[in-house]
């Protein structure tokens, strides 16, 4: 019975320590668009996930020595772990609110559809050329926190990866994917 006891007291602790911990949701608009959300990990690090799509962006492969782009629509996700003012640098305080800066690394993920091809090897092709991608992700950024519960931000989020797509002869290609045009103003509800 004590062993119960113990292992309830310490799942509260739990949920209480994840529930203390400042969080903030809202839109992201940019490179993709979609949903963001903030959770912090003690004063200087914080995790940030994000979902979202874009219509008609530009995806990047290189495949058999060639470059290739897609345009074309897609769903994206993306995970950061970042550390918030890096290497003791903060900006001046403020009356109100006050100044971050922050960078990071993670992991994204996704997959596009009737993209537009233009390939360097064959020419180009369009309709439903398929494609998909995981990639390692990086993120500098900076953010206002107002003092109401506002949180207004821009970051850059490059990512390189695999990613596999349709050439357009009905086949399917492996290749080096990369995305570096992903900036994105965000903002958010602190809660």
């Amino acid at each position: 019975m004590k062993k119960y006891f113990l292992i309830a007291v310490m799942a509260i602790a739990c949920v209480a320590f994840v529930n203390a911990q400042p969080r903030a949701i809202g839109l992201r608009l940019g490179g993709f668009n979609g949903v963001s959300y903030q959770h912090s990990l003690g004063e200087s690090n914080m995790l940030e996930v994000e979902a979202g799509f874009s219509m008609l962006g530009r995806s990047d492969f290189w495949v058999n020595g060639a470059h290739d782009n897609l345009w074309g629509h897609s769903v994206q996700a993306a995970v950061t772990y970042d550390w918030i003012d890096p290497f003791g640098a903060t900006f001046p305080t403020m009356p109100k609110g006050e100044w971050h800066w922050y960078m990071g690394v993670g992991g994204a993920g996704g997959y596009g559809w009737s993209a537009w091809v233009w390939a360097q090897g064959w020419g180009s092709a369009s309709g439903n050329i398929n494609w998909g991608f995981a990639a390692a992700a990086g993120r500098v950024g900076v953010e206002y926190d107002f003092w109401f519960p506002l949180q207004l931000s821009v970051d850059w989020r490059p990512t390189l990866g695999a990613g596999l797509f349709e050439n357009g002869n009905g086949g399917v290609q492996a290749g080096l994917y990369w995305e570096v045009a992903s900036i994105s103003l965000s903002a958010r509800y602190k809660f």
